[in-house]
């Protein structure tokens, strides 16, 4: 079983990436091949500053490599150190409908927020459908508002095998439903472009800031409360353990037990739970050479499969 993913290095990665996509990325590299790219060329619809796309760039592979993503089990790589991944961007172009993309809700939704409508934003489903199809991905662990990004790879996928014969394999989608949505500070899902994060990365000050900001109802203290509709409580599930967590809910459930109670018993969950990735990010912040050899190695690996797939997909359409 061959496993893609990627993350764009569009700002400093949070709880969020780490439940809808890191863990999985770690977990699922015991069970088969995995293969984790670090989506730059991505980044570039919403990133301008070259300075910062590469400081970004730099901490996303510290932040995957402190989380525990092993280079000798995942082929780990920048998604611009795979040049074939442009030429077969363009080959996946000639059979993608422009209906397909015109019908993609992340991009209807980014115009509805004033990005501007250029081609890059447009066809970005085209250029992460070459992501997954060059190498031959079984799987793609995505979050439910991937998914449709993930139907169109398929679609174009098909489109391509009728067209010119089986060239590409059809991957499917890993949805964990239980972490699927991460809650930000102010209730909705957690994402850098809503400013609601908890950074993995952040200062302890900078955790314990954003953690005590989580909006909260206003029932008093003494007053018994929900914990299903408690954003303090969602994000305490996914970093206590479950005695911890049916504790919470007791109290939550019984009264006496304020929001600011339950937000210094995520902050003390939350920094047992990252103490380790703390503590390696440091190591491998402390050697950007290093980080840098696993990127490059990472790289050559990718490119010996994505030449192998590329001159499939040439050879299909008549290039070779």
């Amino acid at each position: 079983m061959r496993v893609l993913s990627g993350i764009q290095p569009s700002g400093k990665l949070h709880l969020g990436n780490y439940f809808g996509m890191m863990k999985q990325c770690v977990d699922l590299q015991k069970k088969g091949e995995v293969y984790v790219f670090i989506a730059n060329y991505h980044a570039l619809t919403t990133v301008s500053d070259p300075a910062r796309l590469r400081q970004d760039t730099m901490d996303v592979a510290i932040d995957f490599l402190a989380c525990g993503l092993d280079p000798a089990h995942t082929v780990f790589f920048r998604q611009s150190d795979v040049p074939e991944v442009q030429e077969l961007t363009w080959l996946l172009s000639i059979v993608c409908p422009v209906g397909l993309l015109e019908r993609a809700h992340s991009y209807k939704d980014k115009l509805a927020h004033g990005k501007e409508a250029t081609h890059g934003l447009f066809a970005y489903p085209v250029l992460m459908a070459a992501d997954i199809l060059l190498y031959q991905s079984d799987i793609v662990p995505v979050g439910k508002d991937q998914k449709q990004h993930l139907e169109i790879t398929r679609d174009l996928a098909i489109k391509f095998n009728l067209k010119f014969g089986e060239t590409f394999k059809v991957p499917g989608p890993y949805i964990p439903e239980a972490v699927a949505i991460v809650p930000g500070t102010d209730g909705q899902k957690m994402s850098k472009s809503y400013g609601n994060t908890i950074e993995l990365s952040a200062t302890p000050k900078q955790i314990k800031t954003a953690i005590m900001s989580i909006v909260t109802d206003s029932t008093p203290m003494e007053s018994p409360k929900d914990p299903e509709t408690c954003n303090v409580y969602k994000l305490y599930q996914l970093v206590a353990d479950p005695a911890q967590v049916e504790e919470m809910a007791a109290k939550l459930r019984a009264g006496g037990y304020g929001y600011g109670d339950a937000k210094k018993a995520l902050l003390a969950a939350f920094n047992a739970r990252f103490a380790d990735f703390r503590e390696r990010r440091a190591a491998l912040e402390a050697d950007p050479a290093g980080v840098e050899r696993i990127l490059q190695a990472g790289a050559e690996r990718a490119r010996a499969e994505a030449r192998r797939i590329l001159k499939a997909a040439r050879k299909a359409v008549g290039l070779e």
